[in-house]
């Protein structure tokens, strides 16, 4: 009988998988989802706060634990971070950063102010070094997969949060460079699509991160400009063209075996949500849009607990 090597291997940091790292994106994202409710829709702000706190303390427990997996077992790490479509998820960890200084924010405005001006640079050093690296020559063309925007457009988010803490021109510039790279990567992305190679049907679920960008981008300019003017309001129409491809493509998503890519549904679709909020729309659509964010980060976190539960991300993955 034939033994599977991996089959027999013991459970280990070691493989901890990089895109665990985006888990804290989507729980912050309903959680500040559930924030922007209770201020747009009259409803206790309990729920969004402790989504937060959960936030931040899975975010202190996944970044320790590549950080530990990085010390003790860097050649797995360093072979993992090598991956083209996962190298992208090293900026994750930054974006976490941000979202966690917004939740400290109203409690603690001085603390909330030094992670966001400690997590905007560094979220602009991964996004100069992978930029570094595709100027030099040494890209790959498999990196052009939807999770390339996180560290390229990550920085679109920046100004949707720090605006309000009162780092006005930081966070123009952070528009910029957001806005500038979203512009360049997005057709790339789309060629990809057009031309080929076909995305592997196992990261057909990263295509929601194709929401993000609009969704954010439009919060972004509310929060700078203080209204939602026409920039904004058109990124918004983007915004509600790509969710509504992304709902006529559900059943494809739900025909597919769960794998932690499905945390690429989280974030956009909280984001959309407080986009139809601070945007105005209809109370009924922004019940509708935070509870599909709601459920799908639910439904994610508990299937990702359940994996977590039987070692499944201490195991060397199949392929």
């Amino acid at each position: 009988m034939k033994i599977d090597p991996v089959a027999t291997m013991a459970p280990t940091l070691a493989f901890l998988p990089l895109p665990l790292l985006a888990m804290p994106m989507g729980l912050g994202g309903v959680g500040l989802a559930w924030r922007q409710a209770a201020m747009t829709l009259d409803i206790t702000g309990a729920v969004g706060e402790a989504l937060l706190a959960l936030t931040v303390l899975v975010w202190a427990v996944i970044v320790g634990a590549q950080g530990w997996r990085w010390w003790r077992h860097p050649d797995a790490f360093a072979q993992e971070a090598a991956n083209p479509v996962r190298l992208a998820f090293l900026a994750a960890p930054t974006i976490g950063l941000m979202i966690t200084a917004a939740a400290a924010w109203p409690y603690a405005p001085r603390l909330g102010a030094a992670l966001w001006a400690l997590a905007v640079p560094l979220h602009l050093l991964v996004a100069m070094l992978l930029l570094r690296r595709v100027l030099l020559g040494r890209a790959d063309a498999a990196m052009l997969a939807p999770p390339l925007l996180i560290p390229f457009v990550g920085n679109i988010l920046a100004p949707a949060l720090g605006a309000r803490m009162g780092f006005i021109d930081a966070s123009w510039m952070m528009f910029g460079v957001g806005l500038l790279l979203w512009l360049v990567m997005m057709p790339l992305l789309l060629h990809r699509f057009f031309a080929g190679p076909k995305l592997p049907a196992a990261l057909l679920p990263s295509v929601a991160i194709f929401l993000a960008p609009p969704a954010v981008g439009a919060l972004a300019l509310v929060a700078l400009t203080g209204e939602a003017g026409g920039a904004s309001l058109a990124l918004t129409g983007l915004a509600v063209l790509i969710a509504a491809v992304l709902v006529s493509m559900a059943r494809h998503f739900a025909a597919l075996p769960f794998s932690i890519v499905w945390w690429s549904f989280t974030f956009p679709a909280a984001a959309f949500a407080i986009l139809v909020m601070v945007e105005g729309f209809h109370p009924l659509l922004c019940w509708v849009a935070l509870g599909i964010a709601t459920g799908i980060t639910g439904y994610v976190a508990w299937r990702t607990a359940m994996a977590a539960k039987a070692g499944v991300f201490f195991r060397a993955e199949s392929h």
